[in-house]
C-alpha cells in the first residue's frame, strides 16, 4: 500500500514552464554570476549547466545556436542546440564608433566565421561562438565600451532611437542622450534584472517615428506645446506595443513629459511591469501589452498607476499628429542640419554583413568623415558627418565593398530574421531566401517605382516584423510528396504612423520557390491598375482580401488559414 508521503508526491502538480523560469530567476541574478561563465569556458561545452544554456546566458546577450534544421529538427516546437552560441551586442540608439566596429570585425574574423547580422533593434549579432571564446569576446567588447549585457533575457532590451539623432534637419529634439542614459540605467540596475518578459523601449525626437514606437512596450515621441508664450518640446508616451504571434499596437497615454521626466517615467513603467504577478503565470502572455489584451487595463488606469508611483501628476498631453506615409530607411545621400555635412546610408541586404565589410566601413568612416556610424532598425548602416567634397569617393568605396548606397526598392526594403540557419525556433530559412527573392524581383519587376517594406519572418514569433510590412511573409512548412518544404503565408498592408495597422492575413500561402512569381503578379497588377499617385498602402486598403489573394495566386482561390500550431508558440530570439 502506498504511503501518505508517496500519495502527496503523486498528487503534487507538475511545475509549469513559467513556474520553472520564475523559480530559476529568483534563485540567481545572472548579471552577478559571470564568473560561472568563465568557469564553463575553462571546463568546456559539456560542463555548461542546462539552466545557463537555456536561460541565464540570455541575460548576457547569448543564445544557444541551432543546428540548421530549425524547429522541425527537435521536439515541442524547438530545435536542437549545437555546441555554438550567438551573441547580440547592444548599441543604444544605434550609436557606433569606427574603433568599436573594427573590434567587432576582428572578433567576427577570429571567432564568428567572419560574419555578423544587423538586427531590427539596431544591435549587431554574432554567430558560431564557442563557450571557450565568450569571456574573451566580452572582454574585447568592454575595452571599447560595448557589451552584450541585457541584449536578451527578461530585461530591458536595446533601447532604440532615431539613427539621425543630432544631425537630422527636421528633428524636433536630439533624444539620443536619453536613450543611452535609460539603457545604461536599466541594464546596470539589479532592481530590473527580473522582469516578467522582455521589455522594449524606444525614445526618439524624430518627427517620422523611424524607431517604431507603436510596436514597443514603451515608446516616446516628440511633442510640442505653447506655454506662457514660449514653445516647449517634450514627449508623448505610448505603452503596450508588441508583435510576436499576437500583435498589438501601443496605446498613447494622455501625458506631456518633460525631458527631465523621461528617465523617471521609464523607470516607473519598468516597475509597473515588474510588479505584475499576473504576467508571470504564462510565458505566452507575459508582455506589457497583455495588461491591455488580457487583464482589462485601459490607458486611463495605466496613467493613474504611473502618476501614483511617480508621486505627482504628469501634465496632460497635447494634440499630436502621427507622421503620414513615410519611408525612412536612411539609405542614400542626405544633408545634415550641420552646413556642409551629409550622412551616407548603405543598404545592408537582410542585415548580413561580413568582417571585411565592417573593416571597410570603419576605415571609410575615419578616412572620409569623423569615425561615427549608426545602425538602423531596417538593418542598414550609416556613416555620418561626411563633408560634401568626400561624398563621391565614399560612395564609390562603399559600393566596391558591397555596401550599396544606391539600390532597388526591393534591396532597400527587405528585412529578414535569423531563420533556421541559426535559430532553433524558426520554421524556414530566411537570409538566403531573402537575397534570392530580392534578386528575382529586381529581374521580374524592374519597373517597380515605390518604396516597399518586404519583411520575412521564419516563424509566427515575428522577429522579422512582418506584421508592419507592406508585404509580410510568415514562414510555414508544406508537405510536398514525402518531404516538408519551406513555404510562406502572406500578410499585406501593415503600417506605422498615421495609418498604423497590423497587416492583413489574406489567406494565401505558397511554397518558397513560388513566392517571387506571386509577388510579381501582385505588384504588376498594382502598377497597371493603381489610381494616380496611389501608394501600396492605399491600394491594399481599397481591395478586399479575396481580390488580393487572387492577384497573388493568379486565379480565384479559397482562403487558407494561417495555420498556427495548436499549442503555444515557443518564444523567439527576436530583439
Amino acid at each position: 500500500m502506498a504511503s501518505t508521503a508517496d500519495i502527496a508526491t503523486t498528487r503534487q502538480p507538475k511545475e509549469t514552464k513559467a513556474q520553472k523560469v520564475e523559480r530559476l530567476k529568483r534563485s540567481k541574478n545572472p548579471w552577478e554570476d559571470f564568473d560561472e561563465v568563465k568557469e564553463f569556458a575553462r571546463q568546456g561545452r559539456a560542463d555548461v549547466l542546462p539552466e545557463w544554456a537555456n536561460l541565464y546566458f540570455k541575460w548576457w546577450g547569448i543564445y544557444t545556436q541551432g543546428d540548421g534544421a530549425g524547429a522541425i529538427g527537435g521536439t515541442g516546437g524547438e530545435g536542437k542546440a549545437t555546441q555554438y552560441f550567438m551573441m547580440r551586442i547592444a548599441l543604444p540608439n544605434g550609436l557606433l564608433r569606427s574603433k568599436q566596429l573594427r573590434v567587432i570585425a576582428q572578433i567576427s574574423e577570429r571567432y564568428a566565421h567572419s560574419l555578423a547580422d544587423l538586427t531590427v533593434r539596431q544591435n549587431i549579432q554574432l554567430h558560431w561562438l564557442t563557450i571557450e571564446s565568450i569571456p574573451d569576446v566580452i572582454e574585447a567588447l568592454g575595452a571599447v565600451g560595448l557589451s552584450p549585457k541585457s541584449a536578451c533575457g527578461d530585461v530591458t532590451r536595446n533601447i532604440t532611437g532615431c539613427p539621425l539623432a543630432g544631425i537630422a534637419a527636421d528633428e524636433l529634439t536630439d533624444a539620443s542622450s536619453l536613450a543611452v542614459e535609460a539603457a545604461h540605467f536599466l541594464s546596470s540596475n539589479n532592481e530590473f534584472y527580473n522582469l516578467p518578459r522582455k521589455f522594449k523601449v524606444s525614445i526618439t525626437g524624430c518627427p517620422v517615428w523611424c524607431s517604431y514606437p507603436e510596436i514597443n512596450d514603451v515608446g516616446f515621441t516628440p511633442a510640442v506645446r505653447e506655454r506662457n508664450g514660449k514653445r516647449e518640446i517634450g514627449f508623448s508616451v505610448r505603452v503596450g506595443g508588441g508583435l510576436s504571434a499576437d500583435p498589438h499596437l501601443a496605446i498613447r497615454l494622455d501625458a506631456f513629459i518633460h525631458h527631465d521626466q523621461v528617465i523617471p517615467v521609464v523607470r516607473t513603467i519598468a516597475e509597473i511591469f515588474r510588479d505584475q504577478d499576473c504576467l508571470r503565470e504564462n510565458r505566452d502572455r507575459a508582455r506589457l501589452k497583455h495588461l491591455f489584451t488580457q487583464h482589462g487595463w485601459t490607458a486611463e488606469r495605466f496613467l493613474r498607476e504611473l502618476n501614483n508611483r511617480l508621486g505627482f501628476d504628469l501634465d496632460p498631453g497635447v494634440e499630436e499628429f502621427a507622421p503620414p506615409d513615410a519611408y525612412r530607411d536612411h539609405v542614400g545621400i542626405h544633408a545634415q542640419k550641420q552646413p556642409g555635412l551629409y550622412y551616407v546610408g548603405a543598404a545592408v541586404l537582410r542585415g548580413r554583413i561580413t568582417a571585411a565589410q565592417m573593416h571597410a566601413a570603419a576605415a571609410l568612416a575615419e578616412k572620409y568623415a569623423t569615425g561615427e556610424l549608426r545602425t538602423t532598425n531596417m538593418q542598414n548602416l550609416l556613416i555620418v558627418n561626411v563633408p560634401r567634397e568626400n561624398i563621391d569617393m565614399l560612395v564609390l568605396e562603399l559600393n566596391a565593398a558591397g555596401l550599396h548606397v544606391e539600390a532597388s526598392s526591393f534591396w532597400r526594403g527587405a528585412v529578414a530574421c535569423t531563420g533556421t540557419e541559426f535559430c532553433k525556433l524558426a520554421i524556414t530559412e530566411t537570409k538566403s531566401f531573402t537575397r534570392w527573392l530580392v534578386e528575382e524581383l529586381e529581374e521580374r519587376v524592374p519597373e517597380f517605382d515605390q518604396p516597399l517594406k518586404l519583411n520575412v519572418a521564419g516563424c509566427p514569433n515575428a522577429c522579422g516584423q512582418h506584421w508592419i510590412a507592406d508585404i509580410g511573409l510568415e514562414g510555414k512548412k508544406i508537405k510536398q510528396g514525402s518531404n516538408l518544404v519551406d513555404a510562406y503565408y502572406f500578410c499585406v498592408g501593415g503600417a506605422v504612423g498615421e495609418h498604423a495597422r497590423i497587416s492583413r492575413q489574406v489567406g494565401y500561402r505558397c511554397i518558397a520557390e513560388d513566392v517571387p512569381e506571386a509577388i510579381e503578379r501582385l505588384l504588376k497588377t498594382y502598377l497597371a491598375t493603381r489610381d494616380s499617385n496611389e501608394n501600396l498602402r492605399a491600394y491594399f486598403a481599397r481591395h478586399s482580401d479575396d481580390a488580393l489573394r487572387a492577384q497573388l495566386a493568379g486565379a480565384i482561390v479559397a482562403p487558407v488559414t494561417r495555420d498556427l500550431p495548436a499549442g503555444p508558440v515557443p518564444h523567439g530570439v527576436g530583439d
